[in-house]
């Protein structure tokens, strides 16, 4: 939220952000050893979620259900159920799930000894039914829509739900319509509130934080899990969850997701650092890449181009635009220099971005055909890599949210290789 777009790189600000790259570590040297202070902590501390922001969820859910005639959502264990009831359960063989009418308050499923975690946690009013572990939830989830004479209307089931839940369900009442909740909860989830971007905020400047306090600590030798529990640490020490991500070396490096077989750093090596953590289940997701020893012009090419086209994707992402013609300007701009066509590698084989917030990818995506208009409080990713099979790939991830006068960046990224973390 403190960081707006930067104003579009082209190739020669590219080269003149370059050049003083010396100038600038001089200054910020004589800057250090002028002042003594301590810092001020560059986190921006964020509440959790209240209870009313979580009451108000719900009362929109049901305005939408009740304006497509839908009886009640069914929602399973997961990020949605936690984000309308502030219940955080796990999925296993035992169905815990919410059952949210159109109309009135909620009722949750779930075995009978999980009851007191429930309802410690549960911050909504709501009913709580418990099944035992020779009886059938789904007939307890039938029977509940039947008590509430929901049954001659369709019943949403929310798009993670798994199978045997639904199968149980229509088993269980089959006569009851079954229809996706997709848009609905969507129509919720995506548009973030401003406790949510706080949230999204904190969380960012956690990983953010973590990546400059590790400068100087990778060492030849290392392996990526051994730069994975580096970061991993940092991100703990200031206060993320759920450290996640991984971490690319050389060739490695030209695959987006990482190779099975082992690289250790050496001079002249890629490093590509994808992490990310959770704040009261909120990610961030950022990805940072440099080379240990001296990059070569080939490497610095590659990287300006990758910024080149996070600032084409911020150009391009403006309030009613649609999400897909965010991803075309960056194929459009990297076709112009060489890459692809389209997803063809070298080049970019993945979108530019994806939805962010309580999952770390969650819709919509930033991707070529997406043709939901953007609007204030759509949350992404911004991560146009460019990837060069069997040489080194290079990805730089920031995310942004959607204000109501263009993109703002959470996290500024790094224009330099000569400063990877910033």
């Amino acid at each position: 939220m403190r960081n707006i777009a930067s104003p579009p790189l082209n190739r020669r600000s590219f080269l003149v952000a370059t050049g003083g790259t010396a100038l600038m570590a001089s200054t910020a040297a004589q800057s250090a050893c002028a002042h003594t202070e301590p810092s001020p902590d560059p986190i921006k501390r964020a509440d959790p979620i209240s209870p009313t922001e979580r009451a108000s969820r719900l009362a929109r859910l049901q305005q939408l259900m009740r304006e497509q005639g839908i009886g009640a959502t069914l929602i399973e264990a997961g990020a949605s159920l936690f984000y309308f009831t502030g219940v955080n359960w796990w999925r296993s063989e035992r169905l815990t799930a919410a059952l949210i009418p159109a109309e009135g308050e909620i009722c949750i499923v779930t075995p009978e000894f999980e009851e007191p975690s429930i309802r410690e946690m549960l911050v909504v009013p709501g009913d709580v039914r418990i099944w035992n572990e020779h009886q059938d939830p789904h007939k307890l989830v039938a029977g509940w829509i039947q008590e509430q004479k929901l049954g001659d209307r369709p019943v949403a089931i929310e798009e993670t739900v798994r199978y045997f839940a639904v199968d149980g369900l229509q088993s269980a009442l089959p006569s009851l319509n079954l229809v996706s909740a997709a848009t609905l909860v969507s129509a919720c989830r995506m548009i973030k509130t401003a406790p949510e971007l706080a949230l999204l905020q904190e969380a960012a400047d956690i990983v953010d934080t973590s990546y400059r306090s590790i400068a100087g600590k990778i060492e030849a030798g290392m392996d990526g899990q051994d730069i994975f529990m580096i970061m991993s640490a940092a991100i703990t020490e200031h206060g993320g969850t759920a450290p996640s991500g991984g971490v690319q070396i050389n060739e490695g490096s030209a695959l987006p997701h990482g190779s099975k077989f082992r690289e250790t750093v050496k001079p002249g090596s890629v490093v590509l650092m994808d992490c990310g953590c959770r704040v009261d289940g909120y990610y961030a997701d950022i990805s940072r890449t440099f080379v240990y020893g001296e990059p070569t012009k080939k490497h610095r090419d590659v990287y300006r181009q990758v910024r080149m086209g996070q600032e084409a994707a911020m150009m391009a992402a403006q309030i009613g635009t649609p999400a897909g013609a965010v991803d075309d300007a960056v194929r459009a701009l990297y076709e112009s220099l060489g890459y692809g066509p389209g997803y063809a590698t070298p080049g970019l084989p993945h979108r530019t971005g994806h939805g962010i917030g309580l999952d770390i990818h969650e819709p919509i995506n930033l991707v070529h055909g997406e043709q939901t208009p953007l609007a204030a409080g759509m949350c992404f990713s911004n991560e146009p890599g460019l990837y060069i099979p069997g040489s080194f790939g290079v990805r730089i991830e920031d995310c942004f949210y959607m204000s109501q006068h263009g993109p703002v960046y959470f996290t500024q990224p790094p224009n330099t290789l000569d400063a990877p973390f910033g």
